[in-house]
């Protein structure tokens, strides 16, 4: 473990949440809702953050779930609620889209309806992937080693910044 590199502070960590707000509202403007899928536990903080900066701009219904599962052995996925994705546009979100395992998986229970659309979004990528998961709406793109850590720390719902060790 090497020493902590900031790589976004709060101030610009939120600068990137509001412009990828603005971002999936251009993309989804005549659609009537929009379901947000945050991954835990990070990810529902993010996509709650997103829900209010949406809000403020799009004119039709927002929704967000939580989505948990085991990172680890990610085969059993809960959502906090069971409705029906089918013609929906879903937006799934996690705080760091590492090899794109876990959106991948996250995937899965939304792929036993049949959602309009599907797209993804994550503060801080890496640049390599192992799995083949492309991030719609990204904060920001890193080039790492696979041995370097991307953590973004959150807390009572802010987000206070994202580091590299």
């Amino acid at each position: 473990m090497g020493h902590k590199k900031q790589i976004l502070t709060a101030e610009v960590a939120n600068k990137k949440l509001r412009r990828m707000s603005l971002q999936v509202v251009e993309q989804n403007y005549n659609s009537p809702q929009l379901i947000l899928i945050g991954i835990k536990a990070n990810g529902i903080v993010i996509a709650k953050k997103i829900s209010e900066y949406i809000k403020e701009v799009f004119t039709g219904e927002v929704i967000v779930l939580e989505l948990s599962m085991d990172k680890k052995n990610p085969l059993t996925i809960n959502l906090s609620s069971d409705i029906n994705f089918n013609d929906k546009i879903i937006l799934l979100i996690d705080d760091v889209a590492n090899s794109g395992r876990t959106m991948l998986y996250a995937l899965k229970p939304l792929l036993e309806k049949l959602p309009k659309k599907i797209q993804t979004l994550a503060l801080v990528e890496r640049t390599h992937k192992s799995f083949p998961v492309d991030v719609d709406y990204v904060g920001l793109s890193v080039s790492t080693t696979t041995d370097e850590h991307i953590v973004v720390e959150v807390e009572a719902g802010e987000v206070l910044g994202a580091w590299m060790d």
